[in-house]
């Protein structure tokens, strides 16, 4: 009798891993629940970063080892808020979105969220600094996360704040498509921009099943299979399924096969990695192997490495929505309570702020989407997801070799390289440290000016890359920057370049 039992059990798990996708969300919310479950998103992403805060990036190549104690304690979080505001960079570009809806309404234009972001001064990097300064200096809000303008495009940035996009589309996927599709544009593109649709998409999914499978496979309905995106999470299901029991074998599958960085300049040919397909990864490796504990989820997520304040961030958030705010352990929910009046650097949201504003904006979206409130029930729209076109980020592009420099450079500088493309980094330094000088300088390739560009000394508006230019003929080009105006002192800090070939170097065989 035992062994029908268990053979039945066996058939059950079975039947049940081919046919989740066949599973039916939740029809019904009740707005005790809706408010509950946006409070709990909230409160998971802000546990999330301020739990990762000393040890992002420290990781990198290597996860946290399990002797390693992770601080916490009952008001870490106003400690965290107080040392280091730009900690919460992916609460406060969240908020950014919020406050754009609550002052333009449900319908505000790219165009809005493209002003609103060129007036913001908190700290960025990366994708979004280089997305700021696109739309600062003229680049149309659609374009400046795009590759061929932003560098970073393949980077962690929307996924890292795409929350607001499901939070305020509960049980409706296809709406937090459009919406982050739309919106991550100011930042990212291709694979990059895909992080943030599909956290938008766990995230509304995550309102109407507890079921983290479910979640995780639902929203990945919205992304390409072309992309490598697609494939490295269908990569982290397939390997899940295999070492039930051993994220760290799965970490190391990961590592294997998708670690290596095309995109990014700064990581190309270094151990840490903030490309959004692999820190993506690592969310939903906490999401799978945390079967739902919020310590575990929390634990692996960060303790996974690479961008570890981030990823906790988003698996918390979801986890934090499926559970709603009133099932989070008193262990994580003690210090957030002691900060959920604070508000954030250069925002005017604290938690208990964007609680209500957030819950607002979902009754809203909910209503104008179909849904029917019937006393303290709300009955939700059809339930619908929609998958958004293939774009490949790089495409025929791989880095071959980083060229130091480390020089400073006055009037100007010259060098070549064997590719179709380059990057080259480095820093405006200004002696006067005055936000307001702007250095001009003027970009040459092949002896033809590409481009004049600004480079502000204020680092909110500072540029993230110095130079870059794609999509050149294969072979030899000749690279010229020439200063042509600049206050006294200010020079250009050359770091070095990074050359792209349309081959890729196959390394060493065996």
């Amino acid at each position: 009798m035992k062994r029908i039992f268990f053979l039945l059990i066996i058939f059950l798990n079975a039947f049940h891993s081919v046919s989740i996708a066949k599973d039916k969300p939740s029809k019904v919310l009740t707005k005790d629940q809706l408010l509950d479950k946006i409070k709990g998103g909230w409160a998971g992403q802000t546990i999330g970063t301020t739990y990762g805060w000393t040890t992002e990036f420290m990781y990198a190549g290597t996860y946290i080892q399990d002797y390693k104690t992770l601080p916490w304690h009952d008001d870490y979080i106003n400690v965290a808020m107080a040392s280091f505001p730009g900690l919460y960079d992916d609460v406060y570009m969240d908020l950014m979105f919020v406050d754009v809806f609550e002052k333009k309404g449900l319908n505000a234009s790219l165009k809005d969220f493209g002003e609103a972001f060129a007036k913001t001064e908190f700290q960025l990097w990366h994708a979004n600094q280089a997305g700021r300064y696109n739309v600062q200096n003229g680049i149309a809000p659609e374009l400046a996360g795009h590759w061929l303008n932003n560098p970073h495009a393949d980077d962690i940035d929307f996924q890292i704040e795409a929350d607001f996009a499901g939070l305020m589309s509960p049980g409706m996927p296809k709406v937090a498509t459009q919406i982050s599709n739309k919106v991550g544009k100011l930042v990212n593109s291709g694979d990059g921009l895909y992080g943030g649709i599909f956290v938008a998409n766990m995230y509304s999914n995550a309102f109407v099943t507890k079921d983290i499978k479910y979640i995780i496979e639902q929203s990945l309905l919205a992304i390409p299979h072309e992309s490598e995106f697609y494939q490295v999470i269908k990569d982290v299901i397939k390997w899940h399924k295999k070492y039930p029991k051993d994220w760290k074998q799965t970490w190391f599958e990961v590592q294997r096969k998708w670690s290596e960085e095309v995109g990014c300049p700064s990581l190309v040919f270094h151990p840490l990695n903030i490309d959004a397909k692999v820190n993506a990864a690592y969310v939903v490796m906490g999401l799978l192997y945390g079967e739902g504990d919020f310590t575990k989820t929390a634990e692996i997520s960060t303790r996974a490495g690479q961008d570890s304040d981030c990823n906790p961030a988003t698996a918390l958030g979801v986890l934090g929505t499926i559970y709603g705010y009133s099932n989070i352990p008193a262990y994580w929910k003690t210090p957030l309570v002691k900060a959920e009046d604070k508000k954030f650097s250069h925002t005017d949201y604290s938690l208990l702020d964007v609680y209500s504003v957030s819950n607002k904006q979902a009754l809203e979206n909910l209503i104008a989407h179909g849904a029917k409130i019937e006393g303290d029930n709300i009955i939700l729209p059809k339930y619908e997801t929609e998958l958004v076109p293939f774009e490949k980020n790089f495409k025929d592009h791989y880095p071959t070799e980083r060229v130091k420099l480390h020089r400073t450079v006055r009037d100007e500088y010259e060098f070549e390289f064997d590719g179709v493309g380059f990057v080259l980094t480095g820093i405006v330094q200004d002696p006067n440290k005055n936000k307001d000088d702007v250095l001009s300088a003027e970009l040459y390739v092949d002896g033809k000016l590409v481009e004049v560009a600004k480079f502000p000394s204020e680092e909110s508006k500072t540029r993230a890359d110095l130079f870059w230019k794609y999509q050149l003929e294969k072979g030899k080009h000749t690279v010229k920057i020439k200063i042509n105006k600049a206050q006294e002192g200010q020079q250009l800090f050359l770091v070095d370049y990074l050359i792209y070939d349309n081959k890729k170097n196959q390394g060493i065989r065996f």
